[in-house]
């Protein structure tokens, strides 16, 4: 249609809305087969995840394993390094330090596994026995007292004592006696395993630092490798630090608890060195494990057990550990509670052991790599 512009006679402009419904058509073919393409990919992305994820489920065992054993080398490598230094040739500093260790793992076993099958016997041959000495203890007629002479006390060891006392009952509370040989035969192998991977990781830890630096360019090389050997070195101290501090919770322990007549001394003082090796949270669950058990004994055996277990967290945590822990990383309280317990879910207590020299390991790379770069932004 003509128009008439002051006075000028124009020719109609062409269809706009046209124009862009024709580009559009034109287009959109190509926009729902990229469209396409993208979903496609997400999906097989997604698939591709989910599929690693299960894979490393399934291995995380194996993954603890590893990680373990990396530690355990990382500690051994400092007196490994020590004895080099005295003129020592490395492989024969790793076979005697090795074979020491192997020796004390052995020498526990040998220790601990005998009395443990000893208290068990003795625990099935006087089970009857045991529950009655439990409701006429003095702790038990004390605790009756406070509570106004009732009797639900003496009720309730009565009827865990029977339900204890039933073998079915055991066996369903421990998965049957196959699941506790399993168990038991899965911490022989995954110890012998532990035990082989560390023996190759500190044999090949200086040829595993370098092949790791190769995957860095060039230009930064020099300063992975320092960051590398600060975080090595500082994992090492630690691991070593905090078996110090476990071997001197469980020899004090030793002593103390024969003195005072606490039951079964040896595998209680093994509890608190296996406790000790966690920090923070270690100590006290493995004391608060060995008062339960050493009021068995008695009222005073338990009080004096308890009394000297709040010394000594005391003194571990502004003596000992300051000075033992002061070459190593400082890791934060919070932290290591979060990491422990974060640990322990996803592992068990080979995750608790595993994730505080990981948690010190990403203190280090924080301060020496995130931290100067951003400073210098």
């Amino acid at each position: 249609m003509w128009r008439r512009v002051a006075g000028v006679v124009r020719q109609p402009e062409p269809p706009v809305q046209a124009e862009v419904t024709a580009e559009a058509n034109s287009n959109a073919p190509e926009v729902r087969v990229r469209a396409f393409r993208m979903g496609f990919v997400g999906a097989i992305g997604v698939l591709l995840a989910v599929f690693l994820g299960g894979i490393i489920g399934q291995l995380s065992t194996v993954l603890l394993y590893v990680a373990l054993a990396l530690f355990l080398a990382l500690g051994l490598d400092p007196v490994v390094s020590w004895m080099q230094r005295r003129g020592m040739a490395r492989w024969v500093a790793i076979l005697i330090v090795f074979l020491v260790v192997i020796g004390l793992f052995v020498g526990l076993i040998a220790t601990i596994v005998p009395l443990v099958v000893e208290q068990v016997t003795t625990i099935v041959e006087n089970w009857d026995q045991i529950v009655e000495d439990a409701a006429n203890s003095d702790l038990v007629a004390w605790i009756s007292s406070v509570a106004g002479g009732t009797t639900w006390i003496e009720d309730s060891i009565a009827f865990i004592g029977d339900w204890l006392g039933d073998p079915k009952n055991i066996g369903a509370l421990t998965g049957g006696i196959l699941a506790v040989g399993a168990g038991i035969a899965g911490g022989l192998t995954g110890a012998t395993i532990v035990l082989i991977l560390t023996l190759y990781f500190l044999a090949s830890l200086d040829a595993m630092k370098r092949y790791a630096s190769r995957f860095v360019p060039a230009s930064s090389r020099n300063g992975f490798v320092e960051v590398s050997e600060e975080i090595t070195g500082s994992v090492g101290r630690y691991v070593i630090g905090q078996v110090s501090l476990a071997s001197i919770n469980g020899v004090l322990s030793l002593i103390y608890l024969t003195i005072i007549g606490a039951p079964a001394p040896i595998l209680l003082a093994f509890i608190a060195f296996l406790g000790s090796l966690v920090p923070l949270i270690g100590t006290l669950t493995g004391a608060v494990i060995i008062t339960i058990i050493s009021f068995t004994a008695g009222p005073a055996t338990g009080v004096a057990a308890a009394v000297y277990y709040l010394i000594y967290m005391q003194i571990e945590a502004y003596v000992l550990s300051p000075r033992i822990m002061s070459r190593a990383v400082s890791v934060p309280g919070a932290l290591v509670v979060i990491a422990a317990v974060a640990g322990g879910t996803l592992g068990g207590v080979l995750g608790a052991l595993v994730a505080i020299p990981i948690a010190a390991s990403l203190i280090i790379i924080v301060e020496k790599v995130i931290f100067p770069r951003q400073d210098l932004a």
